[in-house]
């Protein structure tokens, strides 16, 4: 008889054992961003500040790229393990590795050579196109070591090493915030000191989970003569991949377009959102880690043809981020002025911003959902129903919303949008899991 990877005798343990250390992850992730954007502006140079900021795209590029493999393949990987296919184990994760290396190779030679053109296309000018020629050279140069990231930190949690590997990228992230300072004013690098800090992070992160793979994994392989898929596997990585990374890219032109009509109304209407944004993403990234840890256990069961398990697991994930969400979402909204007045103490930002806050908040309901049954779809195997997920709550749906919400309501409408969107895109999700799933359980 197989032996299990998991404690399936106590699936809300397990969960909860494999869900809480990426939870944990998104936390100190936004702890990084926001402190290091903290660096950056104490050196006063708003040009800097700018040029670092332009740069944005090029992260979300490289975290598109690395998720194809990282999320492609831990889907592929733990269906594999509820097949108890130890060779093909070994093969998918071994290859993912290579491809990964391969592919960033390839980016950062394109990204070097056509610098000029990508610096423009981002919105540089002659003021800030120093300090972000400066940052884009060295990031895009070591592309190869940013997407490694997103390998092995998706890999090992398949096999229930959840804890070590968010170690140790917690361990990058951590390196990374301790040289900033050093590197930017210490050193007085700038934005070069700013990109080498980043890169350094990411190469620690990349060295430690590499030795963690080689100690403690029973399955995974970096072996070069391993380092082969058939068509099918392939298809499967790619099919699952590939919406993972629509889904970071969607995200990036619903913000654009949305940047867009707000504009009409001022630009402090524009800052008031931004802020009203990051704010809810504390949320957001508390329910994607909670959705996305449990992506090994929902493949694990999908591959042992546990249906049993796997619906009562996706039963018990669905009310309780429910419950997070409902939670998160009551705090926001009656804490709204306050939460806003910690960023900002201009009074007419803080009511705008308040107000958005709340229209975000009230969808995080149905959010929970959507992004609970796009990583079911993703980790099951199931690519058209993920990629209609991750071309849906912030992509077609939310940009088709957003178009007759403006049309209609104006202003208001426009600040309805997404939760409007959230409700619709719930909808969907729970009618694709009713006609995928449930007519085969």
């Amino acid at each position: 008889m197989q032996e299990s990877v998991f404690d399936l005798d106590h699936l809300p343990r397990t969960y909860f054992k494999l869900a809480l250390p990426v939870v944990l992850n998104m936390m100190v992730t936004l702890v990084y961003n926001l402190a290091d954007t903290y660096f950056i502006a104490r050196t006063g140079v708003t040009d800097l500040v700018a040029g670092v900021s332009l740069c944005s795209p090029v992260f979300t590029a490289l975290m598109a790229f690395g998720n194809i493999y990282g999320q492609g393949g831990s889907s592929l990987i733990s269906r594999m393990l509820g097949k108890d296919d130890r060779d093909g184990i070994q093969r998918v994760s071994s290859f993912c590795f290579y491809l990964a290396i391969a592919t960033g190779v390839v980016l950062a030679a394109l990204s070097l050579v056509f610098r000029g053109p990508l610096l423009t296309l981002i919105g540089a000018d002659k003021n800030t196109l120093p300090y972000a020629s400066e940052y884009f050279t060295v990031l895009a140069g070591c592309a190869p070591i940013v997407l490694l990231s997103f390998i092995h930190s998706n890999l090992l949690r398949c096999e229930g090493l959840a804890s070590v590997a968010v170690a140790g990228t917690i361990g990058g992230t951590v390196l990374n915030i301790i040289l900033d300072p050093i590197m930017i004013s210490g050193f007085g690098w700038g934005a070069r000191g700013a990109a080498i800090a980043t890169v350094l992070g990411y190469l620690f992160s990349d060295t430690a989970l590499l030795i963690v793979l080689r100690k403690k994994s029973r399955y995974l392989s970096v072996s070069p003569g391993q380092s082969h898929v058939d068509r099918d596997e392939l298809r499967q990585i790619l099919a699952v991949g590939l919406t993972a990374a629509i889904t970071n890219l969607a995200s990036s032109l619903c913000l654009v377009v949305m940047n867009k009509y707000l504009v009409a109304y001022g630009s402090a209407k524009v800052a008031a959102m931004g802020i009203a944004l990051r704010i809810n993403m504390i949320g957001q990234l508390i329910l994607v880690g909670f959705s996305f840890g449990g992506v090994p256990l929902f493949g694990y069961l999908y591959g042992a043809d546990d249906k049993p398990r796997l619906k009562k697991l996706t039963g018990f994930c669905l009310r309780f981020l429910c419950a997070v969400a409902a939670c998160i979402s009551a705090v926001l909204i009656l804490a709204a002025p306050g939460f806003m007045g910690i960023f900002i103490d201009e009074a007419g930002i803080v009511s705008d911003g308040a107000i958005m806050l709340r229209w975000q908040a009230a969808g995080n309901v149905f959010a929970a959902v959507v992004l609970l049954f796009t990583c079911l779809f993703q980790a099951t195997g199931k690519a058209f129903p993920a990629l209609v997920m991750s071309v849906s709550r912030q992509g077609a749906v939310f940009l088709a919303v957003l178009a007759i919400a403006a049309a209609l309501a104006g202003y208001d409408g426009v600040l309805a949008a997404q939760a409007v969107a959230d409700l619709l895109s719930a909808i969907l999700a729970l009618a694709l899991y009713a006609a995928v799933f449930r007519q085969k359980q």
